[in-house]
């Protein structure tokens, strides 16, 4: 390795060597909430109402909610309600956004905002800028997407909270493939959101069939499901050469993945190109759970769990 790199690396302030690590998502607690806020009043918690849907540019998306062209969200590990006043070390992170984007749903209305600034503060300043060098010097290659300094910022602030990794299975006359995807969510009972980047050929394949299977997967196949990440970039292939098992899907009759203990069916409405993403709507053709769960599969931004750690925070992390 790079003696600069090295260095650098030794001094990040970050606990864990991995850049996000895996979790089970129920038992990952105590958990930040993420509120609304004006002025430095809170207005609304919106920990469980909005969905992460791009990093390049950051772009959260929100449901049946009345919003005004730019908005701040804070994450804290504080519990407020409506109209408190919040203090400056109450906010553990900020977030900057602007509208880009309303989508019609049905009788809903899909929000789409934008990052535009964010400060955290999971790292000393000093920690930050080190970080900020290494991602300035190493993380400009070829396949890799360049995150800005805010926008690297941006990304470990929305990776505070656990995001869930799902699976996606595509199938077609010429094959099968099964790709891990954790920028995506449901937006309301019919309706369910999920971005891949464009260019790469599980994007293209699931336009082109125009529909998936979406799999919650457990906690103990986190190996496995990392492993799937290469697929963003793979051909249809036969099915042998995935980890499917017995269970089909109730309407396409399409294998399920072997970890999964929940699926949806979806078909795609519509979908839009903004940065790196296109971002797809889905109806939701048929939902089913198939076992209990000892955890759903999530991961965070290792600057955050190294705040947790730091602050004597359990952490049931599953180092790959």
């Amino acid at each position: 390795m790079n003696l600069v790199k090295k260095v650098l690396q030794k001094f990040n302030g970050l606990h864990y060597r991995q850049e996000y690590l895996c979790v089970a998502r129920e038992s990952f607690t105590p958990n930040l909430y993420v509120y609304l806020v004006d002025n430095k009043q809170v207005i609304k918690d919106i920990t469980n109402q909005h969905l992460f849907v791009g990093y390049c540019p950051l772009v959260f998306a929100f449901a049946d909610m009345a919003l005004p062209g730019n908005i701040q969200l804070i994450f804290t590990a504080a519990v407020l309600q409506p109209n408190d006043t919040f203090s400056k070390k109450d906010a553990i992170a900020l977030l900057n956004l602007k509208k880009i984007k309303e989508q019609a749903a049905g009788n809903n209305c899909i929000l789409y905002y934008e990052g535009t600034a964010g400060k955290h503060f999971f790292q000393s300043s000093f920690h930050q800028f080190i970080s900020d060098l290494n991602n300035r010097w190493f993380n400009k290659k070829q396949g890799n997407v360049f995150l800005h300094s805010n926008l690297f910022k941006q990304v470990q602030i929305a990776y505070a909270i656990p995001r869930i990794i799902a699976l996606i299975t595509i199938r077609d006359a010429a094959g099968y493939n099964l790709f891990p995807t954790d920028l995506h969510g449901q937006a309301d009972s019919s309706h369910y959101i999920i971005s891949l980047r464009t260019g790469g050929k599980a994007c293209a394949q699931v336009e082109a069939a125009g529909k998936l299977v979406l799999t919650q997967v457990d906690c103990r196949a986190y190996k496995t499901v990392y492993a799937l990440g290469k697929n963003h970039m793979q051909p249809l292939r036969p099915k042998d050469q995935f980890p499917f098992g017995e269970l089909s899907s109730a309407t396409l009759q399409w294998p399920i993945p072997q970890p999964a203990f929940s699926y949806k069916e979806l078909t795609l409405l519509e979908a839009f190109t903004h940065g790196i993403h296109k971002i797809l709507l889905f109806t939701i053709v048929t939902e089913q759970q198939l076992t209990a769960s000892t955890g759903t599969l999530a991961h965070i931004n290792n600057s955050y769990a190294s705040w947790r750690y730091k602050n004597k925070q359990p952490g049931n992390y599953l180092l790959r």
